[in-house]
């Protein structure tokens, strides 16, 4: 799959946007010809007529990250439609737009000068470039350095460059404090990650997983696949010292329900009172709220007896 980064705004490419819209539109059906026809003011300044020369005024998201860095860095008022799974934000203009299964129709039907995205599904990104709307694709961070890249590429696709190299900053430092708070340890926790009631869970080598080793943790699964199927004859012989819990809003599991399955009551996580519960939203995205879930995770992590090493 191809990474479309495209960052840059200019009033000419604004003028060809206009000229592309307008070369499609007796290929497009009525409804997207009235649409696209609508977004054509003939000044390059975007649908409203706002803001400087090719800063996008009406911008759509099909990706709760991409939300996230968008409102974070001061962008909310131009956002005009985000997806059904964006849900932070709480006044995010949330549609039944999908990022799973995009509709091209649907989407234009918003007008958009900017369309951010994770995923390339039903080749969204040639449809919506092939007429002249600008795309910026966030893939799923690999790591905080490129979280911290992604919130200054759409600073800078959305015109608050500066806003988001103040945010990078402010959350570089606060991680940094925050890690420095947890207990040096000689040998690191054991934990699991439970992605579901199937037994997925993480390794270290995963976004997630990389923070859990900064805080002093280590997984008790391993491997080249990042998201392993555990079973729960494994998870009881690894007897994991922390539990964290990703799968209580969408399946209903609780501490309760983890010590209560047969065999699980005498892993040390349920007999020290060690099985957390996360925010699933928070810790599956890799937007500006990973400095809560850091923060989150190193509070459990210090509150657990540990002795410091010299």
């Amino acid at each position: 799959m191809e990474v479309v980064v495209q960052v840059g705004f200019r009033h000419s490419s604004v003028r060809r946007r206009d000229a592309a819209r307008a070369a499609v539109v007796v290929v497009l059906s009525l409804l997207v010809a009235a649409v696209a026809g609508c977004g054509s003011s003939g000044d390059g300044g975007g649908a409203s007529g706002t803001g400087s020369p090719g800063t996008p005024s009406t911008i759509v998201s099909l990706s709760p990250t991409g939300t996230e860095m968008l409102f974070a860095v001061g962008a909310g008022d131009q956002v005009v439609a985000v997806d059904d799974q964006s849900d932070f934000p709480a006044d995010a203009p949330r549609t039944e737009l999908s990022g799973y299964t995009p509709n091209f129709e649907a989407i234009l039907a918003h007008d958009p000068d900017l369309v951010v995205l994770t995923d390339d599904n039903n080749d969204i990104v040639a449809n919506l470039e092939r007429v002249g709307v600008e795309v910026l694709q966030l893939p799923a961070a690999k790591n905080l350095d490129e979280t911290y890249a992604q919130i200054e590429q759409v600073g800078e696709a959305t015109g608050h460059e500066d806003e988001a190299e103040k945010l990078v900053a402010s959350m570089r430092t606060e991680i940094e404090q925050i890690i420095r708070t947890v207990p040096l340890r000689e040998v690191p926790l054991t934990y699991y990650h439970e992605l579901d009631d199937a037994y997925y869970t993480v390794t270290d080598d995963t976004y997630i997983g990389q923070i859990y080793r900064l805080l002093g943790l280590r997984s008790i699964a391993s491997g080249q696949d990042g998201y392993p199927q555990l079973s729960a004859e494994f998870i009881i012989e690894s007897d994991p010292e922390v539990i964290f819990l990703a799968d209580s809003q969408c399946c209903g599991v609780t501490p309760q329900k983890v010590a209560a399955r047969a065999g699980w009551g005498d892993l040390r996580a349920v007999t020290d009172k060690q099985i957390h519960v996360l925010d699933e939203d928070i810790a599956s995205r890799w937007g500006p709220r990973v400095v809560d879930l850091v923060r989150d995770v190193a509070r459990i992590v210090s509150g657990i007896g540990v002795q410091a090493t010299p």
